[in-house]
C-alpha cells in the first residue's frame, strides 16, 4: 500500500520567508556599523539578533522546502520532521545569542561606556520599522513550530530595538549609561522564556510524545466504545510533525469476521473526533493474537465503509 501524501498548510510558506530575510540581513549590516560607531551594546546585541534572524529565516525556508517532499521508499512519512528540526536549530541559535548578550551586558555593567544617544535613537527607530514589517509578513502564515521559531527571532529583535530606543532616550536626557546593558539583560531574559517553550515543543515532537491537545486515556476509552471492541492495549499516539498525528493500537474483538466494519468505524471516529489521520490498528481475539496488521489512510476510509453491508434497522 502506498503511503498517503500528507498535504501541508504551509505550501506557500517559502516565499513568505524570503522578503523578511532580505530586510533583516540588510538592516543587520547597517545596525552593526551603527553599534560599533555609537558604542551601544543594545544596538550591537540587536545586530547580533538580526544576523541570527537572517540565518533563522534561511533555515526556515530550507526546512519548509524539505518538508514538502513527498513520501518515498526511504522516508515513508516524507520529510515533515524537517520543520521540527529547523525549529530546534533556531532555538539553539537563540540560546547562543542570549549567552553572548548576557556576558557582554555584565561586562558593560562593571565598566560602563559612553554611547552616542542620538545615533542609537535613530537606528533603533528604523529597526522597529523593519522588525515590525517582518513580523507582519510572517504573521500571516501558520502556527507550526518552524514559523513560531522565525517569529520568535523577529519578536526578539523588535524588543531589542525598543530597548535600544529607550536606552538612547534615557542617555540623551540623563546621561545614565548603565541603562543600556540593564535593558539588554531584561530583553535576554524575556527571549529566554520564549526560546525555552519553543525548544520544549520541538523536543516533545522529536521524542514522539503524545500531542499536548490529546489525552491517551481518553482516546483509549473512545476506542473501547466502538461496537465490537472488547479491549484496547498497546496504544501509542505521537506527532510526525505538528498537525500530523499518528496512532497505533491493538484492539481485541469478539468476532473477527466483523473486523472490516470495526476498523472503518474506529478509523472514522479517530479522524472526525481527534483529527488523527495516520492510523494503524491490529485485531486480536481474546487469548489469541492475530498477526495481520491493517493500516488505513484518510482517503481509504470512505472506500472501506462503502463495502460494509448496511444493517437492517431493528424492529
Amino acid at each position: 500500500m502506498a503511503p498517503h501524501a500528507h498535504r501541508h498548510s504551509q505550501d506557500d510558506s517559502r516565499p513568505r520567508f524570503l522578503l523578511p530575510l532580505v530586510l533583516t540581513a540588510a538592516y543587520a549590516t547597517m545596525e552593526l556599523a551603527g553599534g560599533l560607531w555609537s558604542g551601544s551594546l543594545a544596538l550591537l546585541g540587536d545586530a547580533g539578533h538580526m544576523f541570527s534572524d537572517a540565518v533563522a529565516l534561511g533555515v526556515a525556508a530550507v526546512a519548509v522546502s524539505l518538508a514538502r517532499r513527498p513520501p518515498g521508499h526511504s522516508h515513508s512519512y516524507g520529510w515533515q520532521r524537517a520543520e521540527v528540526i529547523g525549529a530546534l536549530l533556531n532555538g539553539l541559535l537563540m540560546l547562543a545569542i542570549i549567552v553572548i548578550l548576557v556576558v557582554e551586558a555584565v561586562s558593560r555593567l562593571l565598566a560602563p561606556r559612553e554611547i552616542a544617544a542620538d545615533a542609537v535613537i535613530a537606528i533603533s527607530l528604523l529597526g522597529m520599522l523593519v522588525n515590525g514589517a517582518c513580523f507582519v509578513l510572517l504573521g500571516h502564515g501558520g502556527t507550526d513550530l518552524n514559523t513560531r521559531a522565525a517569529l520568535l527571532h523577529v519578536l526578539g529583535d523588535l524588543a531589542s530595538s525598543f530597548a535600544a530606543l529607550v536606552a538612547g532616550v534615557v542617555v540623551h536626557f540623563t546621561g545614565w549609561f548603565p541603562i543600556d546593558p540593564i535593558l539588554s539583560l531584561v530583553i535576554a531574559l524575556l527571549i529566554l522564556a520564549s526560546t525555552q517553550r519553543l525548544l520544549r515543543d520541538a523536543l516533545h515532537v522529536l521524542m514522539e510524545g503524545v500531542p499536548p491537545a490529546i489525552e491517551l486515556g481518553v482516546i483509549g476509552r473512545a476506542l473501547a466504545t466502538v461496537p465490537g471492541v472488547t479491549k484496547v492495549h498497546d496504544l501509542h499516539v505521537w506527532s510526525i510533525a505538528p498537525g500530523s498525528i499518528a496512532l497505533s493500537a491493538h484492539l481485541e474483538v469478539a468476532d473477527l469476521h466483523r473486523w472490516p466494519e470495526i476498523l472503518a468505524a474506529a478509523a472514522a471516529m479517530l479522524q472526525q473526533r481527534y483529527g488523527i489521520g495516520h492510523v494503524t490498528l491490529q485485531p486480536e481475539i481474546p487469548g489469541q493474537q492475530v498477526t495481520s496488521v491493517v493500516r488505513l489512510w484518510p482517503k481509504e476510509f470512505s472506500a472501506l465503509r462503502s463495502k460494509i453491508p448496511k444493517r437492517k434497522p431493528l424492529k
